[in-house]
């Protein structure tokens, strides 16, 4: 079997789309993968160091109002479409997946012009606008959330398989986790992350709270500002004369996020779908920030669904500051019977066999 997987932007997409690679390599040791991403997306880094395949097109969102920037994109969806032309004739797959971003959108439409069987993955509650016009074209469509399949087009070829996670999450180990990051075993860690790009309000809210765990070493922290942020946070705190020590740990990215997951307690993030994903199958009580800007907010209806079962504390953007969120901190990481329920709801939407579920729909088809 011959398969193109395209996915760009944030780790909400290409994770997914990385958790397919696994399942299909799983299945056939001889099939062979070609990913197309964009030039400069995360995944240009991420996927070759994978080992996968890859190739780039340009791709860049189009903006609802006639300007500048509007016929711009014209151009650079019409020069992606004859990139991702060639390139699938090129490759001639039997099948071709997109799990978001707008990468996708002339990969799928030139796969379907192209008479190939093509399927995307949609993560979130409220689906993007480019999956929503390829569910004109595409053959079979995939959902985490039941409430999307309503904005689809031909939604009959909707399934429900969960949101695909990565191998990686199955095994966990907290004590080799914890000596990985040089973190006591008798600490309580909270991990904090705003999603794969970082997130300027939870950074701020980090800084102006570390000195409680300076204070503290009981508890132990492992921030992940966002690659681009991480310079600005570092001088933040230098600024502030904070002396950071053993039980503190800020990084700008993670490639290991299975044991930062394993060495902790409690997490704090947005509410992106993949993430929420992970932290249901892996069982772990999470503090949950939804972004502010997300499309139709679907952050924040995701993490009110985790709320209401007791699997997730929620806090609105517009609310975060140092104070509110260690004081939601203090409250569940000592609390061992509250981390505890936290945790036996959040596996309450765990879908462990999501990535099977999502190949299982074609993959008899052309095996």
């Amino acid at each position: 079997m011959k398969v193109i997987v395209s996915a760009a932007g944030t780790g909400g997409h290409i994770y997914p789309a990385i958790s397919i690679i696994e399942e299909l390599k799983r299945r056939d040791k001889d099939v062979k993968i070609l990913y197309i991403g964009t030039k400069k997306g995360m995944e240009s880094e991420l996927i070759p160091d994978l080992g996968i395949d890859y190739k780039a097109i340009d791709a860049m969102g189009i903006p609802r109002k006639i300007n500048k920037k509007f016929f711009k994109a014209i151009f650079v969806l019409l020069k992606g479409l004859c990139e991702a032309k060639k390139i699938i004739k090129e490759f001639n797959p039997d099948v071709v997946i997109g799990t978001g971003g707008f990468v996708t959108g002339p990969v799928l439409y030139q796969a379907h012009r192209l008479s190939k069987y093509t399927i995307f993955h949609e993560q979130n509650s409220y689906p993007g606008v480019t999956n929503r016009i390829l569910s004109r074209y595409v053959d079979d469509m995939a959902v985490t959330f039941k409430e999307s399949i309503k904005f689809f087009k031909n939604n009959e070829k909707c399934v429900i398989t969960g949101n695909p996670i990565r191998n990686r999450f199955k095994h966990l180990d907290r004590e080799e986790s914890l000596k990985f990051f040089g973190l006591k075993e008798n600490s309580k860690v909270v991990l904090i992350f705003g999603g794969s790009n970082g997130s300027e309000s939870v950074n701020n809210a980090v800084i102006g709270m570390l000195d409680k765990f300076l204070k503290d070493k009981s508890i132990s922290l492992i921030h992940v500002t966002g690659k681009l942020n991480y310079n600005e946070v570092l001088e933040k705190i230098e600024k502030e004369k904070i002396q950071l020590t053993e039980n503190i740990k800020i990084l700008p990215y993670i490639t290991e996020m299975d044991k930062a997951y394993a060495a902790s307690d409690l997490i704090v993030t947005s509410s992106g779908a993949i993430t929420l994903s992970e932290i249901s199958n892996i069982g772990k009580a999470s503090i949950l920030i939804p972004k502010a800007y997300t499309t139709e907010n679907h952050q924040e209806f995701n993490a009110r669904a985790y709320e209401n079962i007791g699997a997730s504390k929620l806090i609105l953007e517009r609310d975060l500051n140092s104070k509110v969120l260690f004081k939601e901190i203090e409250n569940i990481i000592f609390d061992s019977e509250k981390l505890k329920l936290m945790s036996e709801n959040s596996k309450k939407f765990a879908t462990p066999k999501s990535a099977e579920n999502f190949v299982s729909i074609f993959y008899e088809k052309f095996s």
